[in-house]
Formats: C-alpha cells, sequence, structure tokens
C-alpha cells in the first residue's frame, strides 16, 4: 500500500465525491452501491456477533460498509481511550464503547455530516456516554498527543491518497504501548494511472 499516492485530479473534489456517496449511504442504506453493507453482511462475511448488532438500532448497523472486523484483533481494555477513524454510522464505535466502559471513552472521526447524524442519534439511543463523535478529516485528527490507547478504523484509510500523513498521526496520538487494530483493502501490485486518477474507484 503506498503511502503517497500522485494522482492528477483534485484532492478535495476526491473528498467532496466521497462525503457525497457516503451521505447517501447514511440516508438511503439498502441504495444501489457496489460495496456491501449492513448487519448480516456484517455478521455472515467478517465475524461481528449477529446477538450484539441486534442490540443497537438498526438505522446504525443498516449503513454499516465495513471490510473486516478490527475489534477482534485484540481485547479493547476497560477504561481504554480509543478512537475511530473515518467512524460513519457509529456501528464500530458502539461496540467499543460496551467493552471500555463507563469509564472508558471512545472518539469517532468522520467527515460527513449524514453519517455523523446517525452516529450520535445511537449513542444517545444506547446511552453510551463515553461515545462520542466529532467531525474531522483522518489526516489531522483534532487530539492530543500520546492520548489514545488503541485506534481502530474500518475500510477507512484506502480512501485517503495521503496515507503517509493519516499514519503519521496515528504515530502521534497513541500512548507508549498503544496500538492501532484496523482493517482495510490493500493492492499488491502496481495500478495503472488511469485507475489511480479515477475518482469513482476511489471513492468506494
Amino acid at each position: 500500500m503506498a503511502l503517497v499516492c500522485e494522482v492528477s485530479f483534485d484532492r478535495e473534489k476526491l473528498k467532496s465525491e466521497i462525503r457525497s456517496t457516503y451521505a447517501r449511504v447514511a440516508l438511503e442504506p439498502t441504495g444501489d452501491f457496489h460495496f456491501h453493507r449492513g448487519p448480516g453482511y456484517a455478521a455472515s462475511h467478517l465475524r461481528y456477533d449477529s446477538d450484539e448488532l441486534a442490540e443497537l438500532p438498526d438505522f446504525v448497523t443498516a449503513p454499516f460498509a465495513g471490510v473486516g472486523n478490527p475489534l477482534r484483533v485484540d481485547v479493547l481494555p476497560a477504561g481504554a481511550t480509543v478512537i475511530d477513524l473515518g467512524s460513519g454510522g457509529g456501528m464500530d464505535c458502539l461496540l467499543a464503547g460496551r467493552r471500555v466502559g463507563s469509564q472508558g471513552r471512545v472518539i469517532g472521526f468522520d467527515m460527513t455530516d449524514a453519517m455523523l447524524d446517525t452516529a450520535r442519534a445511537g449513542a444517545k439511543a444506547v446511552a453510551l456516554p463515553q461515545v462520542c463523535f466529532e467531525k474531522a478529516d483522518i489526516g489531522r485528527l483534532p487530539i492530543d498527543d500520546a492520548s489514545v490507547d488503541v485506534a481502530i478504523s474500518n475500510g477507512v484509510i484506502n480512501l485517503s491518497p495521503e496515507k503517509g500523513q493519516v499514519f503519521g498521526e496515528l504515530y502521534r496520538v497513541i500512548r507508549p504501548g498503544g496500538r492501532v487494530q484496523f482493517a482495510d483493502i490493500v493492492i499488491e501490485d502496481q495500478l495503472p494511472e488511469t485507475a489511480l486518477n479515477d475518482i469513482e474507484l476511489w471513492v468506494g
């Protein structure tokens, strides 16, 4: 996975297209998209616990569009501070919030307003005040240095053409002894220039 992708298109346009696509996912999760979504997919393909998912609001689990299950990598300690890069509708954050407990803290960062609205409504619905959501670019995290125990992410880092900056931010905010648990899409071969500069391929 290249840390710097040389692309010819406007990177702000890419972010705008990503926001537009995932706003539609938040508002119309059963719509016509070319990637999998929802709790059934999460349980059958990614080994999420279907009983745990059933305890969350449908409006939170329906727009889930992750590519793996970062919560299976290791146990989240009680009382930990956890961040989620690209938290979407908040499903992973709510599950994480139950694991860290009332003395812990979970912060989801996303740049799509509709997803943030969904996630915040979900946290309120399941009464998890230790879970909050903030609007942010994952390459510029509004959080202090060395303040995070665990960072998670699910299918989002691949959307950034500035992966080095994203990993630099992770290095900055993780405490000594902390860790990153993420699931993402990785390619091994060099993509042709036409593919690298195709915004539609980047978006999802």
